[in-house]
């Protein structure tokens, strides 16, 4: 079955982002609470997957194991969007609220970064490249956060030091985001660290959602 995945990280006046918390932040957290969620984040940190072209060897071929099979499904579970913060940004929770009209609707370039791909998940990728150590760095649950411009200065260390490379460890982690750009897009390893950097700069809060685009 097709489908459209959305990362989107956008930047916003703390005004906005305090409206936007009653709505956000209890869907987050029960999507980073879901039964399983804190599990599969701890299999993932104590035991990275290997390179994605290594993950489905056929049944019965000499490297298929059904337990590496297991890890590399806890991890795309994890990083799928999450049931909550999906349902509300489609207007399934609350038919007042779609996050396309009420959150990036009418932002300037400088102010989102998207990442659109078909049958593809942004943060799947993206986590995928950094690795368990770097993406421990991270605020928020996979993707998704809601941070103010006082969340987001406290932050911005940390984020440089997981979004930051040596030329070698760029080369590695490129190697590792599977998702196809198109040119000019902005790839998922650049337009987190620009927009936070961004928000910083400004005096700006940062909304990260990860949903599907309906």
């Amino acid at each position: 079955m097709g489908f459209t995945g959305i990362w989107a990280i956008s930047s916003h006046p703390d005004s906005f982002v305090a409206a936007l918390s009653p709505k956000l932040l209890p869907a987050m957290a029960a999507d980073r609470c879901r039964p399983g969620a804190q599990n599969d984040w701890r299999r993932w940190q104590h035991a990275p997957l290997p390179d994605q072209s290594t993950w489905y060897a056929p049944v019965g071929a000499p490297s298929y194991s059904p337990a590496a099979d297991a890890a590399v499904e806890s991890f795309l579970r994890l990083t799928a969007p999450g049931q909550h913060v999906d349902d509300l940004c489609s207007g399934t929770t609350d038919p007042a609220f779609y996050a396309v009209d009420d959150v990036w609707a009418e932002l300037a370039r400088e102010d989102v970064f998207l990442s659109v791909h078909s049958k593809e998940y942004a943060v799947a990728s993206f986590l995928h490249a950094l690795g368990p150590g770097r993406a421990a760095l991270l605020p928020g649950w996979c993707g998704n956060f809601l941070l103010t411009s006082a969340q987001v200065r406290r932050h911005l260390g940390a984020v440089e030091r997981a979004l930051s490379f040596t030329p070698a460890e760029r080369s590695a982690a490129d190697a590792r985001d599977w998702l196809h750009y198109s040119p000019g897009e902005e790839r998922v390893l650049d337009g987190p660290l620009r927009m936070w950097r961004h928000a910083s700069r400004n005096g700006l809060g940062l909304c990260g959602l990860a949903v599907h685009l309906n």
